[in-house]
């Protein structure tokens, strides 16, 4: 048996541990994100529209954007927690796509983007540094 001077077995416990609480909070993140456009799309009174702003999108737009990104991440989570590689790659991508997105969503709603970003933050840490054929 060989083993890798690089490898902290805490660490890629953890990670791996964390990387399957990525999948879940993924599909998580995925379901509250299309619950967030639903209710930007019906016009909501929990969204409430503040002053003018530089990254100002029509706020219907801005529910289907969140809509679709959810669903594209309920997918991906499935593959993720399918232990696909594809799934991994794909993971990493949609949360960081989603925190661009919550960063311009910022001004509709702070408290929630800065939840989901930092969520987002949480699955790339956990996709990238689970190494799951060192184990």
């Amino acid at each position: 048996m060989t083993t890798n001077q690089n490898q902290h077995p805490v660490r890629e416990g953890i990670a791996a541990g964390t990387s399957i609480g990525a999948g879940i909070i993924l599909a998580v993140v995925g379901v509250l994100q299309i619950l967030q456009g639903i209710s930007a799309v019906a016009k909501d009174d929990l969204i409430v529209v503040g002053p003018e702003y530089l990254y100002q999108f029509d706020l219907t737009a801005w529910g289907w954007w969140h809509i679709v990104f959810g669903a594209i991440a309920v997918i991906i989570a499935i593959g993720l927690l399918a232990g696909q590689t594809w799934g991994r790659v794909a993971a990493m991508v949609i949360a960081a796509l989603s925190i661009v997105a919550n960063f311009l969503w910022l001004p509709y709603y702070p408290w929630w983007s800065i939840l989901v970003i930092v969520l987002d933050v949480v699955v790339i840490w956990a996709v990238a540094t689970w190494r799951p054929n060192d184990a």
